[in-house]
């Protein structure tokens, strides 16, 4: 079992990353390296050379992190479905390779500890180079010294700490399904704003925090809906309402189009702002290939014609 001064460490960093998660999908690298606080002393959450960690003040496993590869002179997005296709595909766990080829080594003897001794962790998942979906709790499912490689699940491992036993894989399948949607969520938007730069589309609002990337067909249309960089926009939240609520259109030839019911308001230069739209040009990706699909507008567009 854990020592308590490793049980009070691993709740602090726990509560540090749910506040974190309150307010930002992703978290960037630089974020991670700042690590957290406990009792005036910062702690890591990572080891930005190594993919499995353990504070030194600590007995047992912190976290482990999956890197999103830079895939050299290709866009990293283009590549973003391969690389979480196994979390995409599995129905509980998912395979972390061990640090190398000797199972005993110290990295992989964390692995098996925690393993044997369920302790949760946090798992960093790459969504972006640089950019991580930080998934708390994990745990060590299962560990093979033959094939080096370990199983991790998510949530909270049944019997660490007093937690009682019951069936896990449910529980397992469960909290997968958060982690994949999360995952979905996280990873059309960082492509989507790295498609424009981080500026929404219908104004260069260039402030990430307060931009979504929008579906243009949403994402429970089967044939259309796929979460690809010309289905999205990056727009900011009153501008992501307003589009939902066909309060602006944008029809195929990217242009704006603004609803009567707005047209005919006056109320403040808010209101004027959005007005001002109407039948501007939406600012677009530098790439061809990124640029909304104009199929999918059109469709979007006679949604909104319908309703005004």
């Amino acid at each position: 079992m854990e020592r308590p001064l490793d049980l009070q460490i691993r709740a602090a960093a726990f509560a540090h990353l749910h506040r974190l998660n309150a307010t930002h999908d992703v978290l960037s690298s630089q974020r991670l390296a700042e690590g957290f606080q406990f009792e005036g002393t910062r702690i890591p959450l990572v080891n930005p050379q190594r993919g499995i960690f353990k504070p030194r003040q600590m007995q047992h496993l912190l976290s482990i992190r999956t890197v999103f590869p830079r895939p050299g002179a290709r866009i990293w997005y283009d590549d973003q479905r391969q690389v979480h296709r196994q979390i995409y595909q599995s129905e509980d766990l998912v395979e972390y390779a061990f640090m190398g080829t000797d199972a005993d080594a110290a990295d992989n003897r964390w692995l098996r500890e925690a393993f044997e001794q369920r302790i949760p962790i946090i798992y960093f998942i790459g969504v972006a180079p640089g950019r991580f979906l930080a998934q708390v709790p994990a745990f060590i499912a299962q560990w093979d010294r033959i094939a080096l490689k370990a199983a991790v699940g998510f949530g909270q491992p049944a019997g660490y700490a007093g937690t009682p036993f019951a069936d896990e894989a449910p529980a397992r399948r469960y909290a997968l399904g958060a982690v994949k949607q999360r995952l979905h969520q996280a990873t059309f938007r960082q492509a989507v704003l790295a498609a424009y730069n981080g500026r929404c589309a219908l104004t260069g609002l260039p402030e990430p925090m307060l931009l979504d990337a929008a579906h243009i067909i949403g994402d429970r249309h089967e044939a259309l809906g796929q979460p690809v960089v010309p289905n999205g926009l990056p727009l900011s939240k009153i501008h992501h309402a307003a589009f939902d609520a066909h309060l602006i259109g944008i029809d195929p030839d990217y242009r704006m189009h603004v609803s009567g019911r707005l047209m005919q308001q006056t109320d403040g230069p808010m209101l004027e702002a959005l007005k001002q739209l109407h039948h501007q040009s939406i600012r677009l990706p530098s790439r061809p290939q990124d640029q909304p699909d104009r199929d999918r507008l059109a469709t979007r567009f006679a949604e909104f014609r319908a309703v005004n």
